[in-house]
């Protein structure tokens, strides 16, 4: 089957984040979510995205501003800012995240760059 590519939700999985509504983000992935992130190793599968989310992200307290948004074949590309708080501190960084969908229109695959060494 053809991916499912739905603009709307990477939208929302921003808003989510932002509002810390957890529950709604993680409806939005596939149970088989890779997400891979710089300098650190992919978490793989909902359980370790879950774990990640509730008890391991650095990043709080924060605003992501979406710049540019693209659509792809089966990927959403975004380019933005976020600002707010990583380990206690103040931050504003830019960042490049890919949304990859499977055909029940979940994203199954997310890649994020930033400008920092690791988030």
């Amino acid at each position: 089957m053809e991916p499912t590519v739905n603009p709307d939700a990477v939208r929302s999985y921003y808003d989510y984040i932002d509002a810390e509504a957890y529950e709604d983000v993680f409806s939005l992935f596939a149970s088989d979510i890779v997400y891979a992130r710089p300098g650190q190793p992919p978490l793989s599968g909902m359980a370790e995205f879950r774990e990640f989310y509730l008890e391991g992200r650095p990043l709080e307290d924060g605003e992501h501003e979406i710049e540019q948004l693209i659509v792809g074949d089966d990927t959403v590309a975004v380019r933005g800012r976020f600002s707010g708080v990583q380990d206690g501190e103040r931050v504003s960084f830019g960042f490049s995240d890919f949304h990859r969908f499977d055909s029940e229109g979940k994203i199954t695959e997310r890649t994020t760059y930033t400008d920092r060494d690791t988030v």
